[in-house]
């Protein structure tokens, strides 16, 4: 079966360890996966998953641009890799680097609200949507326990300002926020989610009751790489109470068609 990662993190070899560390202390979470490029495929590769969509956070403005080379840099090295940049609110150059990412070859971009500390419906985040590239996906993390920059009802908000972009959610919707998600996301909008970070702990019928309210073309199967290892992550999922064609839709099907890979 084809498979498509849509959720990876990945950091240059010298400094993947210390981001690994950080991620682990900010959500308390023990990491198993060491987050650099050659680990995840790795580690995918038994998995069996083909393509991953990578990505880094830029929590910092001086951090973008480096960012974006570095992701554009193992996209040319690594074929199966689908690149999505990072961008910043505060960056001096933002309108250039809009510019700059499609010129780069990445497919996306990727915003983490509650590391880079800004509400996902405030203005300095409106402005980077305006001028990012209208055919560019751009997905959020979404939902958070202690934080409310990335509260379901925000993107809601988001979505209705901006009708046909192409936004996706990650973690059903809503880290920890699953509720909130139903609320103001699930089959209220057209945005695209994500399964990552979310089926260690969400109910396994509550997830499929989601998958088919929201529908299943909108959904797109993601590890949350190195949160999680990419086969115990499948393994979850493929517990799912699915049929084949909605499995293969969610693993790959459905990201092919978002992402132009057909």
């Amino acid at each position: 079966m084809k498979i498509i990662d849509c959720h990876c993190h990945i950091f240059p070899d010298k400094i993947a360890g210390k981001a690994v560390e950080a991620i682990g202390h900010f959500y308390g979470l023990p990491m198993e996966e060491n987050g650099t490029a050659s680990d995840l495929i790795e580690k995918g590769a038994e998995a069996g998953i083909s393509r991953f969509v990578v990505h880094s956070v830029a929590t910092t403005p001086h951090q973008v641009m480096s960012i974006d080379d570095f992701i554009s840099r193992e996209c040319v090295k690594h074929p199966g890799f689908i690149g999505f940049a990072s961008l910043h609110p505060d960056l001096d150059t933002l309108e250039e680097e809009c510019s700059r990412i499609k010129e780069l070859g990445l497919k996306g971009v990727k915003f983490h609200p509650d590391f880079q500390e800004f509400y996902i419906d405030e203005d300095r985040a409106l402005r980077m949507y305006e001028l990012i590239p209208e055919d560019l996906p751009i997905l959020f993390h979404m939902g958070d326990a202690k934080r409310t920059f990335s509260e379901p009802a925000r993107l809601a908000r988001v979505a209705a300002l901006f009708p046909g972009r192409k936004f996706i959610a990650a973690h059903f919707g809503g880290y920890h926020a699953w509720d909130e998600s139903r609320k103001w996301l699930i089959g209220k909008t057209e945005v695209y989610m994500d399964t990552s970070s979310s089926l260690f702990m969400l109910d396994r019928e509550e997830a499929v009751r989601m998958i088919h309210d929201h529908g299943v073309s909108r959904f797109l199967f993601g590890t949350d790489f190195p949160m999680w290892n990419p086969k115990e992550e499948l393994a979850r999922f493929l517990k799912l109470d699915l049929s084949t064609e909605e499995r293969e839709a969610i693993l790959h099907k459905n990201a092919e068609q978002l992402f132009g890979l057909l």
